[in-house]
């Protein structure tokens, strides 16, 4: 049975600053994250969904190495959202890039994964959304609008306090605020390069940020952009 905590792709990031001799500089403190109900999809947009590729960004395809069924080697996302990532890519200091675990995700993936996890009776809400099937409201990484990633240094994937898909209070975006330390600041910096490309982050993982979704919506007051999604039938698969 496939588990969320592997594969291990990324390392503590004080153990990669002290080894590269790269320092991540104060950062200003993240701003009150809300969770507004979402809007719902009306008019959703047709943007293809792109393989996410560019030199400052590597791609993880977590899920799929790690054996899940449902799975793809693909690495997707709206085009849209693959121009904003690439400028936050390119707007990061010298030595940092990114790695992403996860974007574009089909629903039997969706539903396989939140069966999976809500076999356990403790878990929270909200780690995982319902893979709903209805169009005017998708699951987030559905719509290919959901990117889940963390910084890296030269290339070396960074745990910012904790690792991807942790269900613990350690993952809520905000949970290191009180916490001086290069995970905090990493954190801020992660969180203000992908704003500042129009993103907003899930509060319950710093890891996940979403673009022209119902939740994105909700926040931003803009009308959702994307609806469910699917690649094109010559779409081609790619890992890194």
């Amino acid at each position: 049975m496939p588990r969320f905590d592997l594969p291990g792709f990324t390392r503590p990031i004080a153990d990669v600053l002290t080894e590269r001799g790269v320092v991540v500089d104060p950062q200003d403190p993240l701003p009150v994250l809300r969770e507004p109900p979402p809007h719902r999809v009306v008019d959703p947009g047709d943007e293809p969904l792109v393989p996410i590729t560019h030199r400052q960004i590597r791609t993880l395809a977590n899920y799929w190495h790690a054996g899940w069924e449902h799975a793809v080697p693909a690495t997707l996302a709206r085009s849209g959202v693959m121009r904003r990532l690439a400028l936050a890519a390119q707007a990061l200091p010298r030595h940092w890039g990114f790695a992403v675990f996860d974007a574009w995700r089909p629903l039997s993936l969706q539903n396989e994964l939140y069966t999976s996890a809500y076999s356990d009776p403790d878990l929270p809400a909200g780690f995982l959304a319902e893979p709903s099937t209805d169009p005017s409201a998708p699951p987030p990484h559905l719509t290919g609008g959901a990117v889940d990633l963390t910084l890296t240094i030269d290339g070396v994937a960074l745990a910012l306090g904790c690792g991807f898909d942790d269900a613990t209070e350690a993952a809520h975006a905000a949970y290191l605020e009180s916490e001086p330390g290069p995970a905090r600041e990493a954190r801020r910096l992660l969180y203000r390069h992908m704003h500042e490309a129009g993103f907003i982050v899930f509060e319950g993982e710093w890891w996940h940020f979403e673009y022209g979704t119902t939740r994105w919506s909700g926040i931003t007051g803009h009308p959702p952009i994307y609806g469910p999604a699917s690649p094109r039938p010559s779409q081609p698969p790619s890992v890194s």
